[in-house]
């Protein structure tokens, strides 16, 4: 599909589509475009400018996007802050006495390794890795 702004005699500018640039040729020659003000048929294309993205653009919203993103990841680390008990490197260790004690926990964050996650969730222990963005970058 292909859009057109259209300019009639009687001066009115008005846009159309097409299936191609072929198809507008054809039907214009066989007076089918039809003005849509004064039906007149006497109707020509006037220059239009593509809207192409460029890469600069595309650039500046994939910036704008990892700016937002790390926002929201700071937020959530505030979050955490705030409203969780930092355990450090004893996260496994607080995670198990917290599951198997059944001991109440406004909820705990800390450190663990790659290995300790993968064991606490074979355990059946609910645990998240998520990015902590440092909050002093902007």
């Amino acid at each position: 599909m292909i859009k057109y702004n259209l300019v009639c005699e009687c001066g009115k500018v008005f846009e159309s589509w097409f299936s191609s640039s072929a198809e507008y040729d054809n039907l214009n020659r066989r007076k089918l475009v039809n003005c849509i003000y004064c039906e007149s048929t006497n109707i020509k294309k006037s220059v239009m400018a593509p809207n192409l993205s460029s890469k600069s653009n595309k650039i500046s919203k994939k910036a704008k996007l990892e700016k937002n993103v790390k926002k929201q990841l700071i937020n959530f680390r505030r979050y955490i802050e705030k409203n969780c008990t930092d355990v450090g490197n004893n996260f496994s260790q607080e995670a198990r006495k917290i599951h198997y004690d059944k001991k109440n926990s406004k909820g705990i964050y800390g450190k663990a390794t790659e290995e300790e996650t993968s064991e606490l969730l074979e355990e059946g222990i609910e645990v998240t890795t998520i990015p902590w963005v440092d909050k002093s970058e902007n």
